[in-house]
């Protein structure tokens, strides 16, 4: 048997709205990959369900599950700056058939009151599972009942499993609880909230000084922030700047509720998208950026291209989605500069289809194989000779290769982010020992 996949062209003459069912992991058997292990899973590695939910500062979470849910927690607390912060109150079968654990919240979070002492947390995030989804657990009434006996805020996260295909998935549901606890304060001109990841943007990237040339004076990110007045004050911005598709649904919110506008922008790894969205971002906002800043990044981002296109224009890509890009956007750009992707593991979605067609146009015999198909299995990484893969998935499928992970908590963003890249494709070109 042979891993399943379908070929660029194949998949862009189905079009965007009948995209096979192989690839919807709701439908199929899941094969525990890398992309399991490391992107998809609500409580993976990296800024999964429960790391993001103690993204405010001070706070604490009660994990409420089976001993089988909770236990993967154990990897998470042995990351500095987490311990102590997770705390469990385990589930056994009367709980299920009774839903009695749900009166033993307010309890549980005394005894983590109690247990903390003077370290008073500044909040209890209440983690659940599928569990009490299938229960149809209240959790918000839950709660606010554990807070009004415990005097401390109580706010539930959620590790559904489930629905991740769903129109809440965790990850989205989770920055809209962390984001809801925002105040409604008089706001700051010169303030900007960039809302996305849970950790910050490359201190390199030049978002920061491209804000700074038009008067924002404080930019506030999650991943900065050291105490939770501080995380208040992302109340006062004058606008909101969305750098990850998954904060959506809480900029929305924050426009509704405290009338901080969302603006969205993308992570690009193709220049000429780059220059275009900053172009379409002076006009939504009305202003124009410093022109040598821009410059200066976009000159180095194609002098690190042309660097490589020099160096090796027949360099073999194998492209993952365990990555802090969209492999089919990623996958795009490699192929506008003149190099070789055969291979790409993603999930193809309605809004990802336009790079299917544009890699069609290019390369359409690029297999695109679903990373929890259950046939990955039978993947043969000795179909095709590969120079370098990018993301944690992909270097798992072809481990002679030289290994980019890219998936670093500090996230890249613009120019910054294919001067980096290319970084490190000009090591290996320059070192080809290392991979060997």
């Amino acid at each position: 048997m042979d891993a399943f996949f379908k070929t660029a062209h194949e998949l862009s003459s189905l079009g965007a709205k009948n995209i096979p069912y192989e690839y919807d992991s709701g439908k199929n058997l899941i094969y525990s990959s890398p992309a399991t292990l490391f992107f998809n899973s609500p409580g993976a590695k990296g800024y999964g369900v429960k790391r993001a939910g103690l993204s405010i500062p001070g706070s604490v979470m009660l994990i409420v599950a089976p001993g089988c849910c909770g236990r993967n927690t154990s990897l998470i607390s042995s990351i500095p700056g987490y311990e102590d912060r997770f705390f469990y109150l385990l589930m056994d079968e009367k709980d299920l058939v009774t839903s009695r654990h749900l009166k033993k919240i307010p309890k549980a979070i005394e005894n983590i009151l109690s247990f903390l002492g003077e370290r008073r947390p500044s909040m209890v995030m209440v983690c659940i599972t599928c569990v009490d989804a299938l229960l149809g657990t209240d959790m918000d009434a839950v709660c606010d009942m554990a807070s009004r006996k415990t005097g401390i805020l109580v706010k539930p996260c959620y590790m559904y499993a489930l629905t991740r295909e769903g129109r809440r998935p965790p990850m989205v549901f989770v920055r809209q609880s962390i984001y809801s606890l925002l105040p409604k304060i008089k706001k700051k001109s010169t303030t900007v909230n960039l809302l996305g990841h849970f950790s910050h943007l490359n201190d390199e990237s030049e978002l920061y000084p491209l804000l700074r040339s038009i008067g924002v004076k404080k930019i506030n990110e999650i991943g900065r922030i050291s105490s939770y007045e501080e995380f208040l004050t992302m109340g006062e911005a004058n606008f909101n700047l969305i750098v990850f598709h998954e904060a959506r649904a809480a900029g929305n919110d924050l426009y509704e509720r405290l009338q901080i506008p969302p603006v969205e922008i993308r992570n690009f790894y193709d220049i000429d998208s780059v220059k275009r969205q900053y172009n379409a971002l002076e006009k939504a906002l009305g202003s124009e950026f410093d022109k040598a800043i821009l410059e200066e990044y976009e000159n180095k981002a194609r002098a690190g291209v042309k660097e490589a296109c020099c160096a090796n224009q027949d360099l073999t890509f194998v492209v993952g989605e365990s990555s802090n890009a969209d492999p089919f956007e990623l996958s795009y750009a490699l192929l506008k500069y003149g190099f070789k992707v055969p291979v790409i593991f993603g999930t193809p979605s309605t809004e990802n289809h336009p790079y299917i067609e544009r890699i069609a146009s290019m390369s359409p015999d690029t297999r695109i194989y679903c990373n929890m198909h259950s046939t990955m299995i039978y993947y043969d990484p000795l179909l095709i000779n590969v120079d370098i893969t990018i993301g944690k998935d992909a270097s798992y499928y072809h481990d002679d290769a030289f290994h980019i992970d890219w998936n670093e908590d500090v996230r890249p963003y613009g120019y910054q982010g294919i001067i980096s890249l290319f970084d490190r494709i000009n090591f290996y070109l320059k070192n080809p020992e290392v991979a060997s």
